[in-house]
């Protein structure tokens, strides 16, 4: 038998850590002497306590590592944890990943001048002929699903695009909005064409658009919204319209962020 200090040099896990085991039902001394409390482990225990260290390692709570040891040797219910486990951190990963870029992209502004500025101008844009798809997606981030559906509806129809060829998205939305978002995805083309399930072919109107072209990742966008907002409002303009956003250069032609061309328009007239 080995005493509780013993059994923790062997098992690596601290005193305080293993009374806390102890008193949860997580991994029991062999015995506890009723006179001294004083606890005592057998050698054999020591696996045990080896898989809750590493179980502990992959991130388990003490919860859940109970419950993996009352099945750890059926290998499908211990793959299960294993899996789900995995699963949650893949989320996590993703979204320290999201964070380090946003985090990346406010140091780069910091590295800049002190106040960015953009250049917003008053523009008419002609009618145009469009493919259109309209539909409500989770998130705006899940902006890609309406392109995909577009292409691939579109697919076999042999699209003749104009020159130069527009890709954007209004957003139609009255607000922000945390999911849910409704919008409609749009891409000039030349010729007729038959509406297939989701793709419709419409005539969009003219439009007069508080414009700001900017090149950079899309984590700028809200510092370019807030710069075109700041403007109308101060050059005696009002909202005509859901604002849209045309993709000059986008994820289709590159993969690097920094190369991205965003044209931000707000439909506007003079109050």
């Amino acid at each position: 038998m080995l005493k509780i200090g013993e059994f923790s040099k062997l098992s690596r896990i601290s005193v305080r850590m293993l009374r806390h085991y102890d008193e949860i039902g997580l991994l029991k001394p062999a015995e506890t002497d009723r006179f001294t409390d004083y606890r005592y482990y057998r050698e054999d225990q020591l696996p045990t306590a080896g898989r809750i260290a590493a179980l502990k390692d992959m991130g388990f709570s003490l919860a859940d590592i109970a419950r993996i040891l009352a099945v750890y040797d059926d290998r499908e219910q211990l793959q299960q944890f294993f899996l789900a486990r995995q699963q949650e951190l893949e989320i996590l990963s993703q979204d320290i990943a999201h964070k380090m870029i946003l985090l990346d992209a406010a140091q780069k502004r910091l590295r800049k001048e002190k106040s960015m500025s953009y250049n917003v101008t008053i523009k008419t844009i002609p009618e145009r002929y469009a493919a259109t798809v309209r539909m409500t997606i989770p998130r705006y981030e899940d902006e890609g699903m309406v392109w995909g559906i577009m292409l691939e509806e579109t697919h076999r129809l042999n699209l003749a695009e104009t020159d130069p060829c527009l890709c954007a998205v209004t957003f139609l939305d009255g607000e922000y909005k945390e999911k849910n978002v409704e919008l409609m995805a749009w891409k000039t083309v030349k010729g007729n064409y038959p509406d297939t399930e989701h793709v419709k072919f419409r005539t969009l109107p003219e439009v007069t658009v508080a414009s700001c072209t900017f090149k950079g990742s899309y984590t700028l966008i809200t510092d370019v919204y807030a710069s075109v907002i700041e403007w109308i409002q101060t050059n005696g303009y009002e909202y005509d319209g859901p604002m849209f956003n045309i993709y000059h250069v986008s994820p289709h032609e590159t993969q690097n962020p920094d190369e991205f061309v965003t044209e931000v328009c707000y439909p506007v007239k003079k109050k």
